[in-house]
This record gives C-alpha cells, sequence and structure tokens, in this order.
C-alpha cells in the first residue's frame, strides 16, 4: 500500500515531492520551528533535497507511509507537515507534525494527525502509536493529548541527547476517538 493524497475539512495532505524543497525549506530552518526538535537548521535547498529523499520519500517506498504535506485549502500554500513515521530503533510508528509559526494555534496539527492516524489503522493495520516530545513542548503534548495518547514513559532515543516523553495510544482507541473522522483518501500511485 502507498502513501496517498488525502483531505480534511481545511488541509490537503499529500505525500511530498522533491519539488517541494523551497516551500519545506523554512520547516527545517527557521529556529523557532526546530526549537524542540533537536535538529540543526538546515542552509540549502541541496541539504533539503536529500532530507526529503532520506525521510519522507524513503519512508514512502518502505513503509508505504510517512510524513505528508499540509497544504492550506484556502491559500494553497504548504504550511506543515504531519504523518506517521516508523522508528527502527524503537519498532514504533510515530505521529509527528511541523508547522510554520503563522499556522500554529489553529487546529492543523489536531485536524491533520487525526485524519492520517486513522488512515494507518485502516490502510496500514497500525496497532499502536505512540508520539514523543521534549518535556517543556507544550503544546506539542496538548495536541497528543487531545488525540487521546496518553503518558507512558520518559525514554531516550537513539541519537537524542535528552529524554523525550513518550505517549501511546493502540488501534482500538485510535478506532473510538476518530473512527468517525471524515476523510477522503486518493491513493497517488500503486
Amino acid at each position: 500500500m502507498s502513501a496517498g493524497t488525502m483531505q480534511t475539512e481545511r488541509l490537503f495532505l499529500r505525500p511530498f515531492t522533491l519539488e517541494d524543497a523551497e516551500e519545506y525549506f523554512p520547516l527545517v530552518s527557521l529556529p523557532e520551528v526546530l526549537r524542540h526538535t533537536g535538529e540543526q537548521p538546515l542552509t540549502s535547498l541541496d541539504e533539503v533535497r536529500a532530507l526529503l529523499l532520506a525521510r519522507p520519500l524513503h519512508d514512502y517506498a518502505v513503509y508505504g507511509f510517512g510524513r505528508m504535506a499540509c497544504i492550506e485549502k484556502s491559500s494553497g500554500r504548504l504550511v506543515g507537515f504531519c504523518g506517521l513515521k516508523y522508528l527502527e530503533d524503537l519498532q514504533e510508528v510515530d505521529v509527528g507534525y511541523r508547522f510554520l509559526p503563522d499556522s500554529w494555534g489553529k487546529g492543523y496539527a489536531t485536524e491533520s494527525a487525526r485524519a492520517l492516524m486513522h488512515d494507518g489503522v485502516r490502510a496500514h493495520r497500525i496497532k499502536r502509536i505512540i508520539g514523543l516530545v521534549e518535556p517543556d513542548n507544550d503544546a506539542s503534548a496538548h495536541v497528543l493529548k487531545k488525540l487521546g495518547l496518553v503518558f507512558e514513559q520518559k525514554i531516550r532515543p537513539e541519537g537524542c541527547a535528552l529524554d523525550l516523553d513518550m505517549y501511546a495510544i493502540a488501534t482500538v482507541d485510535i478506532v473510538d476517538i476518530v473512527g468517525a473522522e471524515t476523510t477522503t483518501r486518493t491513493p497517488i500511485w500503486s
């Protein structure tokens, strides 16, 4: 099963392409966006293209899902990303999201994550989803709680300099919480 295009009330959710590099650049270079990620800012479009190849494009090819571009319907602008990612070192599927500062506080993370979690259960038979956040990232933790994830433990993933809070939800709970979400999904390739 391959990643496909979906939509929610206010967003189109679609796989990234290399052509997205310029619009993706602020999500991997702005200090305020990277504050809670532990990542260093990228400085060139070549670095961004390499990252797109190594992360979402790789994940679509290997797992059939990955972080998706979030396109604001009202403007047609790429405002962030959201989606599921298989974390090999933890053998878990993580829900993650990142948005441009002018899109914070609009509910886009919750809206997109809810749709993509539901899709993960329905289309990919994912049994459990986790969310990892820095302990002082209250906004991200709030989104995870709204999605029904509950705090499980503190962990230090491979390559991470500090402990993270791990939240989790099981499939049966995802269906109860997000099962009524209205989205449409269109495969983009077979």
